[in-house]
């Protein structure tokens, strides 16, 4: 397989050949590292202002909140104080860590080791699942756009649909396929409390963002980002924001995910154990704004892999629910905080955001009266 490295001459540079040909080769960013990659190919090199965009060395000693879930659900004080944190953290920063979440520790590590034993298979057994029809519920392929000019991330990412339908699980990969469904039942589980714990922060009655279908679809990321041999030029992944309402994040030690906060970035440091917790554009949009959905990233380094798992939160895309309306929730409202947005379904969302495209844009401002 022939990759153009970063040296070749601008001109002869032909995007859509250098996609096909790692798409082809169905092997992803590992595949090319295996067979020793020394230079970035041009597709993966992404413009210097957007890599330096807001950026700046962070103030001291600003890291985003960790909130203590222990006794939330057995002492009403203890959970009027955690109701209280996550508030904060989320008017403030959209994102924060959560520890004692009920997840053992032993889960966390196996759905790590389950993600990385994916990646680091033979290629003939990724082969089967190495796709971009976002119509099936298990794929695997590189983070790259055939349709647009945007830059490739250096990531390969495992994609599995996990509910309200999930896969049947000889559909899942057997390299992960146990401790996927162990890890993604706690992960729904803890979903249903945070919530709970959300709605009680907005003053709603119990249930409310439940009972609108916040909590009803999982789709799930398993990332590996591979070691790159010239980080400085690209991105794990660019400058965004998620879509959905919630996201569950599980993250090794590796570190390299920053936050956007008060115009600089913020470094989230690994705590064992801990899971992150940041929120989408449409809890931003039903909570009219009251809850952030905020801009983060992931560095390219050049040592790894560095292993994430992404749970996002979000109502799935099938004809039973594609065209539900989401607005700014009514009893939010009042003449002093009137609609910021207007109604969408969640099929115009991903749409509109599918074509604006990722990096550094915002899809909330096209929804806004």
């Amino acid at each position: 397989m022939v990759v153009t490295s970063t040296a070749t001459v601008e001109s002869t540079y032909d995007r859509k050949s250098e996609l096909m040909a790692i798409d082809r080769s169905k092997a992803g960013i590992k595949g090319l590292v295996d067979a020793g990659l020394a230079k970035l190919p041009r597709v993966f090199v992404h413009d210097r202002l957007n890599l330096e965009i807001k950026s700046g060395p962070p103030p001291a000693n600003v890291e985003i909140p960790v909130i203590d879930l222990g006794g939330v659900d057995n002492d009403s004080t203890r959970r009027a104080e955690t109701t209280n944190q996550i508030k904060n953290a989320c008017q403030k920063w959209g994102f924060f860590q959560v520890v004692n979440h009920g997840i053992p520790v032993t889960t966390l590590e196996e759905m790590i080791n389950g993600i990385r034993r994916f990646h680091e298979q033979e290629p003939e057994a990724k082969e089967e699942l190495y796709s971009r029809d976002e119509s099936k519920k298990v794929t695997f392929n590189t983070k790259i756009d055939m349709s647009q000019a945007l830059t490739a991330y250096w990531r390969d990412t495992l994609t599995c649909v996990m509910a309200p339908r999930p896969p049947a699980p000889e559909e899942l990969p057997a390299a992960c396929r146990e401790i996927m469904l162990d890890y993604t039942n706690n992960v729904m589980k803890l979903g249903v409390t945070l919530f709970e714990l959300l709605t009680e922060a907005l003053g709603l009655k119990p249930n409310h963002l439940k009972e609108i279908g916040c909590a009803e679809g999982l789709y799930v990321m398993g990332h590996y980002y591979p070691a790159c041999p010239e980080p400085e030029l690209t991105m794990g992944t660019g400058i965004h924001t998620d879509s959905g309402f919630l996201t569950v994040l599980l993250q090794d030690q590796m570190g390299g995910l920053q936050v956007l906060h008060d115009n600089q970035w913020i470094d989230v440091i690994p705590i064992p154990g801990a899971l992150i917790i940041n929120l989408g554009d449409l809890l931003q949009l039903i909570t009219n704004d009251k809850f952030i959905s905020v801009y983060h990233r992931v560095l390219a380094k050049n040592v790894g892999p560095r292993i994430s798992i992404a749970s996002f939160f979000r109502t799935y895309i099938q004809p039973d629910n594609a065209l539900r309306m989401y607005g700014p929730i009514k009893e939010l409202l009042s003449e002093e905080n009137p609609p910021l947005y207007k109604e969408t379904n969640v099929v115009d969302y991903f749409k509109f955001k599918h074509i604006k495209g990722v990096e550094g844009t915002s899809a909330l401002a096209h929804f806004k009266l």
